[in-house]
């Protein structure tokens, strides 16, 4: 039997496929979420480079929220990587939920980034 690591490193290489497929040259927008924090990056797979990132373990980000392991905190952070991805030029990527379900923190911060102007 394979352990849940395995598992979970199977579902976001089979997210990743279906990533690579549709990107046609587009960033990637790439979520870490663990129990307490929420970090996402905006990379460009071509270049190999990380445009921008976020994530709730910044001091500004922490003064505005309470817990950074909750929804409010992963809207907060959708909010300003579309904000730096807007100064950084890229208007449209796609969304790399990794091995995660499109629930939850991963969702609310998905809504957050569009409603902020990027398009997933």
């Amino acid at each position: 039997m394979l352990t849940t690591k395995e598992l979970f490193k199977r579902r976001a290489q089979r997210s990743r496929y279906q990533l690579k497929k549709r990107a046609a040259g587009k960033p990637r927008l790439s979520v870490f979420r663990s129990a307490k924090q929420i970090y996402v990056q905006l990379i460009d797979d071509v270049q190999g480079k990380t445009l921008a990132a976020a994530s709730t373990v910044e001091k500004d980000l922490r003064s505005k929220v309470k817990s950074g392991g909750n929804s409010e905190a992963a809207a907060e952070v959708g909010k300003l990587i579309a904000e730096r991805a807007k100064k950084a030029g890229v208007s449209s990527v796609v969304f790399d939920r990794g091995g995660y379900k499109y629930h939850g923190r991963i969702k609310a911060l998905a809504d957050a980034a569009r409603e902020a102007g990027l398009e997933l």
